[in-house]
């Protein structure tokens, strides 16, 4: 019902810098949170940034000061500017959203973008 689709990964040289997108598409009313998650221990996917709807943010330890998240409401797109990449960094990064669509509530993930970062 809700799609999403991330760009803007690649390989890049550490100390380097990449923005991610994610756009959602669909049937959408209103979005709450969008967020990136990259792979983390065991099955788990790590929170790497978030932004809710009123604009409050939340970053893992490991990105902050160096990562941004950031939205475009009105083209329901999230950005992810990452700065001083870290070889630590490398992984595929997975787009996240939660909201409202029609009459119901919908939770989304992209298919990810590989972000590679070379020593």
């Amino acid at each position: 019902q809700v799609q999403l689709v991330e760009s803007g990964g690649g390989l890049v040289q550490a100390g380097g810098s990449l923005r991610l997108s994610c756009a959602a598409s669909g049937s959408i009313f209103s979005i709450n949170t969008m967020a990136w998650y990259r792979p983390g221990s065991g099955k788990q996917r790590e929170l790497v940034a978030a932004e809710t709807s009123d604009g409050s943010t939340n970053y893992a330890d490991s990105v902050k000061g160096r990562f941004t998240i950031s939205r475009d409401n009105a083209k329901n797109t999230v950005y992810l500017q990452m700065n001083n990449l870290k070889p630590e960094d490398t992984a595929v990064y997975y787009c996240y959203a939660d909201g409202r669509g029609g009459s119901r509530t919908f939770d989304s993930w992209g298919q990810g973008t590989q972000v590679t970062v070379s020593s």
